[in-house]
């Protein structure tokens, strides 16, 4: 087969397997390369310690496979319903985790039965599937491929498909024949994503502060989530979609009927209160295969912490009050910030009375602060 027929056979077997666009490119050094280190020396990555420690590898495709020649650029939908406010006492996650699989599972069961078509094609190539797992820029490349252009909420955004997709590629050391339409930049004068994001996470149109970021908060942060932004975080308990909820792009975004990704029940929302029911094992049985097990049970648990507090509803107080007995410090630091906001008498008692016991410094200043916080609020109560 020839360059083109191979192409143009791999674009089948992608459509087969349920992507919704593909695209093709050559291996080339990323032209958002230099924005991309520059976005790392200003610690916009935060504790992603990943990205920097592979800095290097990202200015060629052969570094994830030798002799790249190519890569074939892959979306795949997960807009399923529409997205809904969660009542009190329940969190909102992110649109792509409201299903019962982990979508890392999904593609690249879909990447290798592609990658072994292509080696029958051309016997002795090279290929690899990827999806978040390698040091490449996808998005760039995606954009090399002619599949959208970056939005100013730094996603990869297409007119018939909004930005609701995965990203997903195939590097391979065989030619292919390359998509030289580029999409140009569609946003315009639109500073929706900009204006709606709660933590002011864009410092400047397409560049995001992932350290501000409530996907990055609630997501990869593994420690303590900064207390001026625990606010913003609002109701997302995994993940947020509001800088994509406001885009009007995403108002033409097709549905996927692929059952995983469909909202499982009881995760979309999710019962905060009922998390603090779930020890490592219940934990695991839940959510191993599903997106919400990168944050582990200790960053689930502070995140439900977090909005529980920010919701203030006095039923969580119960709940909160036991995981003060938590064998994770973060989860009992959270905590006690969460019955800081809310108050009351059963919540002041149980920071009292956890205070005698920790033993944990950290902990033991979070719970301070938030019997400091209850003893300004009844202050300023007795004045008014």
């Amino acid at each position: 087969m020839n360059t083109i027929e191979i192409t143009d056979a791999l674009a089948t077997l992608a459509n087969e397997e349920g992507f919704s666009n593909v695209g093709f490119c050559p291996a080339v050094e990323p032209a958002g390369l230099s924005r991309f280190r520059e976005w790392l020396e200003r610690g916009y990555a935060g504790s992603m310690d990943y990205l920097e420690n592979r800095a290097a590898a990202y200015q060629h495709p052969q570094y994830v496979l030798e002799g790249a020649r190519s890569l074939v650029m892959l979306t795949f939908d997960y807009r399923t319903e529409e997205s809904e406010e969660p009542p009190i006492g329940c969190g909102r996650v992110s649109r792509y985790a409201w299903g019962t699989a982990d979508y890392h599972d999904l593609i690249h069961a879909r990447l290798k039965r592609i990658v072994a078509q292509l080696k029958e094609l051309r016997p002795g190539c090279l290929a690899r599937g990827i999806v978040d797992s390698a040091p490449l820029l996808e998005r760039e490349f995606a954009k090399l491929a002619g599949l959208g252009w970056t939005g100013k909420n730094t996603l990869l955004l297409n007119r018939k498909q909004g930005s609701l997709f995965f990203l997903a590629a195939i590097v391979t050391d065989v030619e292919l024949a390359y998509d030289l339409d580029r999409e140009t930049d569609h946003c315009g004068t639109c500073t929706a994503c900009l204006d709606a994001c709660p933590t002011d996470a864009f410092p400047q149109p397409y560049v995001l502060d992932a350290t501000k970021c409530i996907s990055y908060l609630t997501i990869e942060l593994r420690d303590e989530v900064p207390a001026a932004l625990k606010p913003g975080i609002g109701n997302w308990l995994f993940g947020c979609d509001v800088c994509q909820d406001v885009c009007p792009w995403n108002n033409k975004a097709p549905r996927t009927d692929l059952p995983e990704l469909q909202p499982a029940p009881g995760q979309a929302p999710i019962d905060l209160i009922a998390l603090f029911d779930l020890d490592d094992e219940s934990f695991r049985t839940r959510f191993r295969r599903t997106p919400m097990w990168r944050s582990k049970r200790r960053g689930l648990l502070r995140n439900a912490a977090i909005v529980l507090g920010n919701q203030r509803d006095n039923s969580a107080v119960p709940a909160l009050a036991r995981a003060l007995a938590d064998e994770e410090p973060l989860i009992r630091s959270s905590v006690a910030w969460a019955l800081g906001q809310i108050g009351g008498e059963t919540a002041r008692a149980a920071l009292q009375a956890s205070n005698s016991a920790e033993t944990n410094s950290a902990v033991r200043a979070a719970i301070n602060l938030a019997l400091q916080r209850l003893h300004g609020v009844d202050e300023h109560s007795d004045l008014g």
